[in-house]
Protein backbone atom coordinates (compact mmCIF):
# COMPACT_ATOMS: atom_id res chain seq x y z
CA UNK A 1 0.00 0.00 0.00
CA UNK A 2 1.01 3.33 -0.68
CA UNK A 3 0.96 5.76 2.18
CA UNK A 4 1.47 9.67 2.54
CA UNK A 5 1.46 10.96 5.85
CA UNK A 6 1.34 14.95 6.52
CA UNK A 7 3.55 14.95 8.75
CA UNK A 8 3.70 17.66 11.51
CA UNK A 9 2.96 15.63 14.88
CA UNK A 10 6.36 15.06 15.91
CA UNK A 11 7.08 11.64 16.11
CA UNK A 12 7.95 10.39 19.12
CA UNK A 13 4.60 11.37 19.74
CA UNK A 14 2.98 8.89 17.27
CA UNK A 15 5.37 6.19 17.20
CA UNK A 16 3.81 4.84 13.28
CA UNK A 17 6.06 2.14 13.31
CA UNK A 18 3.99 0.66 15.67
CA UNK A 19 0.62 1.23 13.48
CA UNK A 20 2.44 1.04 9.94
CA UNK A 21 4.87 -2.00 8.39
CA UNK A 22 7.09 0.48 7.02
CA UNK A 23 8.87 -3.15 5.42
CA UNK A 24 5.36 -3.84 4.05
CA UNK A 25 4.52 -0.65 2.65
CA UNK A 26 5.62 2.46 0.90
CA UNK A 27 5.09 5.09 3.06
CA UNK A 28 6.36 9.15 2.46
CA UNK A 29 6.04 11.80 5.09
CA UNK A 30 5.42 14.76 3.62
CA UNK A 31 6.59 18.15 6.11
CA UNK A 32 8.62 20.87 6.89
CA UNK A 33 12.07 20.46 7.74
CA UNK A 34 11.64 20.83 11.24
CA UNK A 35 8.82 17.84 11.55
CA UNK A 36 11.36 15.47 9.02
CA UNK A 37 13.72 16.36 11.89
CA UNK A 38 12.01 14.38 13.87
CA UNK A 39 11.93 10.97 11.90
CA UNK A 40 14.54 8.31 13.31
CA UNK A 41 17.62 8.04 11.29
CA UNK A 42 17.05 4.39 10.15
CA UNK A 43 13.21 4.47 9.62
CA UNK A 44 12.33 2.99 6.13
CA UNK A 45 10.85 5.75 4.19
CA UNK A 46 10.42 8.85 1.53
CA UNK A 47 10.95 12.26 3.08
CA UNK A 48 9.58 15.05 1.36
CA UNK A 49 10.15 18.29 2.26
CA UNK A 50 7.63 21.38 2.17
CA UNK A 51 8.38 25.41 2.98
CA UNK A 52 5.65 25.11 5.65
CA UNK A 53 4.35 29.01 4.55
CA UNK A 54 1.10 28.22 3.34
CA UNK A 55 -0.93 24.87 4.29
CA UNK A 56 -0.18 21.48 3.90
CA UNK A 57 -3.11 21.02 1.68
CA UNK A 58 -1.77 23.98 -1.09
CA UNK A 59 2.11 22.93 -0.61
CA UNK A 60 1.34 19.01 -1.45
CA UNK A 61 -1.47 19.71 -4.45
CA UNK A 62 1.79 21.84 -6.19
CA UNK A 63 4.37 19.25 -5.17
CA UNK A 64 2.23 16.75 -6.93
CA UNK A 65 1.63 18.69 -9.27
CA UNK A 66 5.48 18.52 -10.74
CA UNK A 67 5.70 15.03 -9.61
CA UNK A 68 2.54 12.98 -10.06
CA UNK A 69 2.13 9.68 -8.23
CA UNK A 70 -0.71 8.25 -6.43
CA UNK A 71 -1.66 6.80 -3.21
CA UNK A 72 -4.10 4.16 -1.45
CA UNK A 73 -4.04 6.56 1.79
CA UNK A 74 -3.43 9.97 3.04
CA UNK A 75 -3.29 10.23 6.31
CA UNK A 76 -2.62 12.81 9.30
CA UNK A 77 -3.18 13.21 12.84
CA UNK A 78 -2.89 16.57 13.39
CA UNK A 79 -5.60 18.74 14.17
CA UNK A 80 -4.34 21.48 12.30
CA UNK A 81 -4.21 19.23 9.17
CA UNK A 82 -6.90 16.88 9.45
CA UNK A 83 -8.99 18.80 6.98
CA UNK A 84 -5.73 19.08 4.49
CA UNK A 85 -5.21 15.69 4.72
CA UNK A 86 -9.33 15.60 3.72
CA UNK A 87 -8.53 18.03 1.03
CA UNK A 88 -6.57 16.11 -0.46
CA UNK A 89 -7.82 12.68 -0.43
CA UNK A 90 -10.63 14.42 -2.77
CA UNK A 91 -8.63 16.11 -4.97
CA UNK A 92 -6.39 13.09 -5.69
CA UNK A 93 -9.84 10.54 -5.35
CA UNK A 94 -8.44 8.68 -2.29
CA UNK A 95 -10.75 6.71 0.45
CA UNK A 96 -10.77 8.22 3.28
CA UNK A 97 -13.32 10.83 5.36
CA UNK A 98 -14.79 13.56 3.39
CA UNK A 99 -13.93 17.33 4.41
CA UNK A 100 -17.55 17.51 5.02
CA UNK A 101 -17.56 14.98 7.66
CA UNK A 102 -14.11 16.00 9.01
CA UNK A 103 -15.32 19.83 9.07
CA UNK A 104 -17.96 19.16 11.71
CA UNK A 105 -15.34 17.63 14.56
CA UNK A 106 -12.91 20.53 13.61
CA UNK A 107 -16.03 23.52 13.46
CA UNK A 108 -17.15 24.04 17.20
CA UNK A 109 -20.39 25.71 15.98
CA UNK A 110 -21.43 22.68 13.60
CA UNK A 111 -20.31 20.36 16.25
CA UNK A 112 -22.40 21.51 19.14
CA UNK A 113 -25.11 21.73 16.88
CA UNK A 114 -25.08 18.50 15.79
CA UNK A 115 -24.93 17.30 19.26
CA UNK A 116 -27.31 19.59 20.40
CA UNK A 117 -29.98 18.28 17.26
CA UNK A 118 -28.75 14.92 19.05
CA UNK A 119 -30.74 15.30 21.93
CA UNK A 120 -27.50 15.84 24.41
CA UNK A 121 -26.74 19.25 26.06
CA UNK A 122 -24.44 21.91 24.83
CA UNK A 123 -23.76 25.38 26.79
CA UNK A 124 -26.02 28.08 24.99
CA UNK A 125 -24.24 29.43 22.15
CA UNK A 126 -23.96 32.04 18.99
CA UNK A 127 -22.13 32.73 16.10
CA UNK A 128 -20.19 35.65 16.74
CA UNK A 129 -22.04 37.49 14.06
CA UNK A 130 -25.17 36.94 15.42
CA UNK A 131 -24.18 38.14 18.75
CA UNK A 132 -23.39 41.29 16.54
CA UNK A 133 -26.24 41.42 14.64
CA UNK A 134 -28.36 41.05 17.97
CA UNK A 135 -25.68 43.96 19.54
CA UNK A 136 -24.92 41.57 22.31
CA UNK A 137 -28.19 40.52 23.14
CA UNK A 138 -28.13 36.67 23.79
CA UNK A 139 -29.95 33.72 25.27
CA UNK A 140 -27.76 33.88 28.56
CA UNK A 141 -26.67 36.87 30.56
CA UNK A 142 -23.72 35.48 33.05
CA UNK A 143 -20.15 34.83 32.19
CA UNK A 144 -19.55 34.43 28.73
CA UNK A 145 -16.35 32.28 26.56
CA UNK A 146 -15.50 33.89 23.43
CA UNK A 147 -13.38 31.00 21.91
CA UNK A 148 -11.82 30.42 17.97
CA UNK A 149 -14.15 28.36 15.75
CA UNK A 150 -11.38 25.98 15.03
CA UNK A 151 -8.58 26.09 17.30
CA UNK A 152 -6.88 24.55 19.94
CA UNK A 153 -4.89 24.79 23.69
CA UNK A 154 -7.22 27.38 24.57
CA UNK A 155 -5.48 30.42 22.32
CA UNK A 156 -7.50 32.72 21.48
CA UNK A 157 -9.72 32.21 24.64
CA UNK A 158 -11.73 35.11 26.28
CA UNK A 159 -14.15 34.79 29.30
CA UNK A 160 -16.46 38.34 30.07
CA UNK A 161 -18.58 38.95 32.33
CA UNK A 162 -21.36 39.42 29.75
CA UNK A 163 -22.26 38.68 25.94
CA UNK A 164 -22.52 42.36 25.77
CA UNK A 165 -18.87 43.14 27.36
CA UNK A 166 -17.89 40.07 24.48
CA UNK A 167 -19.92 42.21 21.65
CA UNK A 168 -18.33 45.35 22.66
CA UNK A 169 -14.92 43.78 22.88
CA UNK A 170 -15.19 42.61 19.40
CA UNK A 171 -16.59 45.59 18.29
CA UNK A 172 -13.64 47.72 19.75
CA UNK A 173 -11.69 45.36 17.94
CA UNK A 174 -9.70 44.15 20.96
CA UNK A 175 -10.31 40.70 20.06
CA UNK A 176 -7.90 40.00 17.67
CA UNK A 177 -9.58 38.32 15.26
CA UNK A 178 -13.32 37.49 14.02
CA UNK A 179 -13.85 33.71 13.91
CA UNK A 180 -14.69 33.53 16.78
CA UNK A 181 -18.43 31.96 18.89
CA UNK A 182 -19.39 32.94 21.94
CA UNK A 183 -20.69 30.68 24.64
CA UNK A 184 -22.51 30.47 27.76
CA UNK A 185 -20.19 29.57 30.46
CA UNK A 186 -20.86 26.75 32.62
CA UNK A 187 -18.94 26.25 36.35
CA UNK A 188 -18.16 22.86 36.99
CA UNK A 189 -15.31 20.23 37.03
CA UNK A 190 -14.19 19.50 32.74
CA UNK A 191 -13.71 16.15 31.98
CA UNK A 192 -11.84 14.39 29.28
CA UNK A 193 -13.03 10.93 27.44
CA UNK A 194 -10.41 9.21 25.28
CA UNK A 195 -10.43 6.05 22.89
CA UNK A 196 -10.97 4.86 19.82
CA UNK A 197 -13.47 4.04 17.26
CA UNK A 198 -13.76 1.79 14.00
CA UNK A 199 -16.93 1.90 11.60
CA UNK A 200 -18.92 3.77 14.61
CA UNK A 201 -18.34 1.46 17.49
CA UNK A 202 -16.22 2.65 20.41
CA UNK A 203 -13.44 -0.10 20.99
CA UNK A 204 -11.54 1.68 23.51
CA UNK A 205 -12.68 4.73 26.27
CA UNK A 206 -10.69 6.17 28.91
CA UNK A 207 -12.13 8.52 31.40
CA UNK A 208 -10.57 11.83 32.98
CA UNK A 209 -10.82 14.64 34.98
CA UNK A 210 -8.92 17.88 34.65
CA UNK A 211 -6.98 19.66 37.19
CA UNK A 212 -6.96 23.89 36.05
CA UNK A 213 -7.96 24.17 32.75
CA UNK A 214 -6.91 24.88 29.53
CA UNK A 215 -7.37 28.90 29.77
CA UNK A 216 -5.77 28.55 32.58
CA UNK A 217 -2.61 26.79 31.22
CA UNK A 218 -2.42 29.59 28.74
CA UNK A 219 -2.23 32.12 31.09
CA UNK A 220 0.66 30.62 32.71
CA UNK A 221 -1.09 28.05 35.68
CA UNK A 222 -0.15 24.36 35.61
CA UNK A 223 -2.53 21.94 34.57
CA UNK A 224 -3.18 18.18 35.02
CA UNK A 225 -5.76 15.45 34.68
CA UNK A 226 -6.35 11.95 36.56
CA UNK A 227 -8.19 9.26 35.47
CA UNK A 228 -11.72 8.28 37.21
CA UNK A 229 -14.32 5.57 36.63
CA UNK A 230 -17.32 5.59 34.40
CA UNK A 231 -20.53 3.67 33.68
CA UNK A 232 -22.36 2.41 30.94
CA UNK A 233 -24.44 5.61 31.00
CA UNK A 234 -21.48 7.29 30.39
CA UNK A 235 -20.38 4.91 27.54
CA UNK A 236 -23.74 5.34 26.06
CA UNK A 237 -23.29 9.43 26.04
CA UNK A 238 -20.24 9.30 24.46
CA UNK A 239 -20.85 6.94 21.45
CA UNK A 240 -24.13 9.19 20.86
CA UNK A 241 -21.64 12.39 20.64
CA UNK A 242 -19.60 10.55 18.29
CA UNK A 243 -21.62 9.30 16.46
CA UNK A 244 -23.35 13.09 15.94
CA UNK A 245 -20.08 14.49 15.02
CA UNK A 246 -19.47 11.40 12.46
CA UNK A 247 -16.50 10.74 14.11
CA UNK A 248 -16.98 7.27 12.80
CA UNK A 249 -12.93 5.79 12.78
CA UNK A 250 -9.78 6.46 14.69
CA UNK A 251 -8.81 8.35 18.19
CA UNK A 252 -11.34 10.51 19.35
CA UNK A 253 -10.50 13.52 22.41
CA UNK A 254 -13.83 14.88 24.05
CA UNK A 255 -13.83 17.26 26.57
CA UNK A 256 -17.21 18.18 28.27
CA UNK A 257 -18.20 19.74 31.59
CA UNK A 258 -20.69 18.25 34.49
CA UNK A 259 -22.66 21.14 35.75
CA UNK A 260 -25.37 19.99 38.09
CA UNK A 261 -24.87 16.48 37.94
CA UNK A 262 -25.23 16.11 33.88
CA UNK A 263 -22.67 15.96 30.90
CA UNK A 264 -22.68 19.21 29.00
CA UNK A 265 -20.79 18.67 25.71
CA UNK A 266 -17.83 21.25 24.69
CA UNK A 267 -15.89 20.18 22.04
CA UNK A 268 -14.17 16.57 20.35
CA UNK A 269 -11.29 16.12 18.12
CA UNK A 270 -10.95 13.01 15.63
CA UNK A 271 -7.10 12.90 17.17
CA UNK A 272 -5.41 11.99 20.46
CA UNK A 273 -5.54 13.92 23.29
CA UNK A 274 -2.10 16.07 24.08
CA UNK A 275 0.12 16.34 26.92
CA UNK A 276 0.53 12.84 28.13
CA UNK A 277 -2.87 11.39 27.65
CA UNK A 278 -1.84 9.20 24.99
CA UNK A 279 0.89 7.39 27.57
CA UNK A 280 -1.57 7.70 30.61
CA UNK A 281 -4.17 5.59 28.34
CA UNK A 282 -1.83 3.35 27.37
CA UNK A 283 -0.53 2.45 31.05
CA UNK A 284 -4.19 2.09 32.14
CA UNK A 285 -5.83 0.11 29.06
CA UNK A 286 -2.66 -1.98 27.24
CA UNK A 287 -3.92 -0.05 24.31
CA UNK A 288 -1.41 2.62 22.30
CA UNK A 289 -3.94 5.09 20.55
CA UNK A 290 -1.62 6.65 17.65
CA UNK A 291 -0.79 2.58 16.82
CA UNK A 292 -4.38 1.25 16.92
CA UNK A 293 -6.14 4.45 14.95
CA UNK A 294 -3.49 3.89 12.10
CA UNK A 295 -4.96 0.91 11.73
CA UNK A 296 -7.99 1.70 11.96
CA UNK A 297 -7.11 4.35 9.11
CA UNK A 298 -5.32 1.57 7.14
CA UNK A 299 -9.18 0.14 6.98
CA UNK A 300 -7.37 -3.17 9.04
CA UNK A 301 -9.87 -4.31 11.52
CA UNK A 302 -8.51 -4.05 15.34
CA UNK A 303 -11.13 -4.74 17.68
CA UNK A 304 -9.67 -8.24 17.96
CA UNK A 305 -6.13 -7.63 18.34
CA UNK A 306 -6.84 -5.02 21.38
CA UNK A 307 -4.60 -6.07 24.24
CA UNK A 308 -6.17 -7.16 27.46
CA UNK A 309 -5.80 -4.36 30.40
CA UNK A 310 -2.68 -4.59 32.75
CA UNK A 311 -3.56 -6.18 35.54
CA UNK A 312 -2.68 -3.33 37.74
CA UNK A 313 -5.70 -1.61 37.78
CA UNK A 314 -3.97 2.21 39.02
CA UNK A 315 -5.19 5.26 38.52
CA UNK A 316 -2.86 7.40 36.55
CA UNK A 317 -2.41 11.10 35.83
CA UNK A 318 -0.25 13.65 33.95
CA UNK A 319 0.87 17.19 34.88
CA UNK A 320 2.16 20.19 33.12
CA UNK A 321 3.75 23.58 33.97
CA UNK A 322 3.90 25.95 32.06
CA UNK A 323 6.84 28.47 30.68
CA UNK A 324 5.46 30.33 27.49
CA UNK A 325 3.78 32.95 29.78
CA UNK A 326 7.77 33.44 31.20
CA UNK A 327 9.36 33.54 27.43
CA UNK A 328 12.19 35.60 26.96
CA UNK A 329 13.53 34.19 30.13
CA UNK A 330 15.57 31.32 31.13
CA UNK A 331 15.13 28.29 33.65
CA UNK A 332 17.30 27.90 36.07
CA UNK A 333 14.93 25.83 38.26
CA UNK A 334 12.25 24.79 40.24
CA UNK A 335 11.28 25.38 44.11
CA UNK A 336 9.60 22.62 45.43
CA UNK A 337 10.34 19.97 43.33
CA UNK A 338 12.89 17.53 45.59
CA UNK A 339 9.83 15.89 47.17
CA UNK A 340 8.10 15.02 44.72
CA UNK A 341 10.85 14.38 41.66
CA UNK A 342 12.04 11.00 42.77
CA UNK A 343 8.49 10.32 44.50
CA UNK A 344 7.47 5.82 44.21
CA UNK A 345 4.24 7.15 42.75
CA UNK A 346 6.45 9.32 39.74
CA UNK A 347 5.88 7.10 36.50
CA UNK A 348 7.40 10.16 34.62
CA UNK A 349 9.23 13.14 35.36
CA UNK A 350 10.82 15.56 32.40
CA UNK A 351 12.17 18.88 33.34
CA UNK A 352 13.84 21.40 31.26
CA UNK A 353 17.74 21.41 32.10
CA UNK A 354 18.87 24.48 33.86
CA UNK A 355 19.80 27.45 31.90
CA UNK A 356 17.63 26.45 28.95
CA UNK A 357 15.15 29.28 27.35
CA UNK A 358 11.70 29.42 28.04
CA UNK A 359 9.36 28.46 25.38
CA UNK A 360 7.99 31.46 23.37
CA UNK A 361 4.42 29.28 22.27
CA UNK A 362 2.00 27.01 24.73
CA UNK A 363 3.02 23.65 24.56
CA UNK A 364 2.01 20.94 26.79
CA UNK A 365 5.23 18.72 25.41
CA UNK A 366 7.80 17.21 27.89
CA UNK A 367 11.41 18.53 26.96
CA UNK A 368 9.60 22.01 25.89
CA UNK A 369 7.51 22.92 28.62
CA UNK A 370 9.26 23.67 32.60
CA UNK A 371 7.99 20.01 33.59
CA UNK A 372 5.84 17.09 32.38
CA UNK A 373 4.88 13.92 34.00
CA UNK A 374 3.01 10.63 35.03
CA UNK A 375 1.97 9.69 38.38
CA UNK A 376 -0.06 6.55 39.59
CA UNK A 377 -2.25 6.29 42.59
CA UNK A 378 -4.42 3.60 43.87
CA UNK A 379 -7.52 5.46 43.26
CA UNK A 380 -8.19 8.43 41.53
CA UNK A 381 -8.62 10.73 44.57
CA UNK A 382 -4.82 9.76 45.10
CA UNK A 383 -4.07 10.77 42.16
CA UNK A 384 -5.76 13.80 42.06
CA UNK A 385 -4.51 15.15 45.35
CA UNK A 386 -0.58 14.04 44.57
CA UNK A 387 -0.93 16.53 41.37
CA UNK A 388 -2.86 19.11 43.65
CA UNK A 389 0.18 19.08 46.11
CA UNK A 390 2.60 19.29 43.53
CA UNK A 391 0.94 22.37 42.09
CA UNK A 392 0.86 24.27 45.55
CA UNK A 393 4.60 23.00 46.23
CA UNK A 394 5.94 24.01 43.12
CA UNK A 395 7.42 27.61 41.98
CA UNK A 396 9.51 28.56 38.69
CA UNK A 397 13.31 30.55 39.16
CA UNK A 398 13.39 32.17 35.80
CA UNK A 399 16.32 35.16 35.10
CA UNK A 400 16.91 37.19 31.79
CA UNK A 401 18.13 35.65 28.80
CA UNK A 402 21.87 36.82 27.76
CA UNK A 403 21.58 39.48 25.46
CA UNK A 404 22.77 37.85 21.86
CA UNK A 405 26.28 38.92 20.39
CA UNK A 406 24.64 41.80 18.46
CA UNK A 407 22.49 43.28 21.82
CA UNK A 408 25.70 43.49 23.36
CA UNK A 409 27.29 45.78 20.17
CA UNK A 410 26.28 49.03 19.90
CA UNK A 411 24.60 50.27 16.68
Amino acid sequence: MKILVLHRVPYAKIEYHRGISHDRHEVTYFGTDRALATLPPGLRCERVSRPGVRPAFDEAREWLARRPRTFDRIISVSEYELLDAARLREHLGVPGAPVEQVALARDKVLMKQAVQQAGLRVPRFLPLPRLLERDGRAPWSGRTVLKPNCGASSEGVLVFDTPQQAAAAVAADRTGTQDLQAEEFLPGPIRHFDGLVQNGEVLVLSASQYVGTCLQYAQGLPMGSFQIGFDRQTRAWVARALAAVRIQDGSFHLEAIVHQGEPVFLEVGNRVGGADVVATVELATGVHLPSYELRVLLGEPVAAALPEPPADRRRYGWFVLPGHHLAGRTFPGLDGAAAFRAGPDVVAWSELPPGAPLPDHITYQAGETVLAGIVAGDTPEDTRQWIVDLFDSLSVRTRPAAPTSAEQVPA
